[in-house]
């Protein structure tokens, strides 16, 4: 069963979809733990349909699972997207009993930008207002921290994405420039970029108690290099987090995606369908964690494992 709602009043068109289990949920006086989904497409397309298929990810398995949308680049820059997804956990909180879920156990799952925005959220929920963010009194003082979080090649680093600035091309904005406010015009203001950059990447946000991640991304990956997910997951665990990083052999952007989501646009080929298609593709990993992944493949079953025992074992 799928219910629609928008759940932001100062952005009223933005929507979430929830899909909940058929079955009542387990334990008593409990609802359903609830996976959040954040799409990709370079902070600047596709919205909250472009997805898995929640009803076989992860809905059968006893999940709730939500998708929302967030304001685009270049309308709107960061941190934008991120208080859109700190206004629908704060949705999902005040309206929990009515939805039949428990707002003790929620987790993010996100797609590259989507990735990306996940991890500045779960790192975040420590700070009260990020800049341009608003609540009104019904949201006040609701909490946005989240128990885990599962990002495919996120954006983690993102001054390390910006051309430096005699390569700069002003008149063809990169997706970056356009989360950072746009193109620079002059070297003065692409330093100012740099560090717009090192301040919206969750590879540099210091958090007091990060959350679990687990991570993955593909080694042919051109889009967003392996390194982005390699120094999130350094970070993370300096930071005395937990951190599971998969890096799979020869996979390339887009391998969480469905194959009938576009998420660059027509035209722009990833690896949709790709981690369904290849459960045992080589791979390496690095883990610092309490989930313990007993040497398995990346996978749509490790994936749920992951948020099963962080959601439900350890809660």
């Amino acid at each position: 069963m799928m219910r629609t709602d928008s759940f932001s009043p100062a952005q009223p068109d933005l929507l979430i979809d929830l899909v909940v289990p058929d079955a009542a949920p387990v334990g008593s006086g409990r609802g359903w733990p609830v996976i959040v989904w954040l799409h990709g497409g370079g902070w600047r397309l596709q919205d909250r349909s472009a997805r898995p298929d929640f009803a076989k990810h992860f809905a059968r398995r006893g999940f709730a699972m939500a998708s929302i949308d967030y304001r685009l680049a270049p309308s709107a820059r960061h941190p934008a997207q991120v208080c859109d997804l700190r206004q629908a956990l704060r949705w999902l909180r005040v309206h929990a009993e009515e939805l039949g879920i428990d707002p003790e156990r929620i987790g993010l799952w996100g797609s590259s930008a989507g990735a990306h925005i996940a991890a500045v959220t779960a790192l975040s929920s420590h700070v009260d207002v990020l800049p341009g963010e608003s609540t009104t009194e019904h949201y006040a003082g609701v909490e946005t921290r989240v128990s885990c979080v599962v990002g495919g090649y996120p954006p983690s680093a993102i001054e390390a994405l910006l051309s430096p600035w005699q390569d700069a091309d002003p008149s063809r904005p990169t997706s970056e420039e356009d989360l950072l406010g746009g193109p620079a015009t002059s070297a003065a203001e692409h330093d100012e970029l740099m560090r717009r950059a090192r301040e919206a990447s969750p590879a540099h946000l210091a958090s007091p108690a990060p959350p679990p991640f687990l991570l993955l991304h593909g080694t042919a990956d051109a889009a967003v290099p392996p390194s982005q997910s390699e120094a999130l997951h350094t970070h993370l665990v300096a930071s005395g987090g937990q951190s599971l990083l998969y890096l799979i052999e020869d996979f390339s952007h887009g391998f969480l995606n469905p194959g009938d989501v576009m998420e660059l646009g027509p035209g722009v080929r990833l690896d949709n369908g790709r981690l369904e298609a290849e459960p045992n593709a080589p791979f390496s990993a690095y883990d610092r964690g309490s989930f313990d992944p007993q040497g398995r493949h990346a996978s749509f079953d490790l994936i749920c494992d992951f948020f099963a025992f962080h959601l439900e074992e350890r809660s």
